[in-house]
């Protein structure tokens, strides 16, 4: 799927910008915030949306958070984060950074992940 605002139609997640990146942190102070930081023209970026419309009922946990930023076009949060590259998930929890998979590992181990992340904080 090349076509990002196909993905973005049907996959419920916000767009943020570095610029109000802490402000919605800052009011999500329950959930876990799963970050996609991501590129136009990824193929990597494009598998990734792919498997999660594919898999979108298992990765609508009501105790996560959907954030994402084109780091192309907002390089604060690229900056901000250290990345290496895209894809790129960032987990935070209460403002503080959690961990991050970076590079797509596919639908079964980046679920697996992230319900790992929320027993882990006593979430799920």
């Amino acid at each position: 799927m090349s076509n990002a605002a196909e993905f973005f139609a049907r996959f419920p997640i916000q767009r943020v910008r570095a610029s109000i990146l802490d402000d919605v942190l800052a009011s999500e102070r329950q959930r876990l915030v799963l970050l996609y930081l991501w590129q136009d023209d990824c193929p990597l970026c494009d598998v990734a949306k792919h498997d999660l419309l594919r898999t979108q009922e298992r990765c609508q946990w009501p105790q996560v958070r959907w954030l994402h930023d084109e780091v192309a076009e907002d390089p604060a949060l690229a900056l901000r984060f250290g990345l290496h590259g895209v894809p790129t998930f960032v987990a935070l929890y209460q403002g503080r950074p959690l961990g991050r998979i970076t590079s797509w590992p596919g639908s079964g181990p980046f679920i697996e992940a992230i319900e790992r992340l929320l027993v882990r904080q006593g979430l799920a």
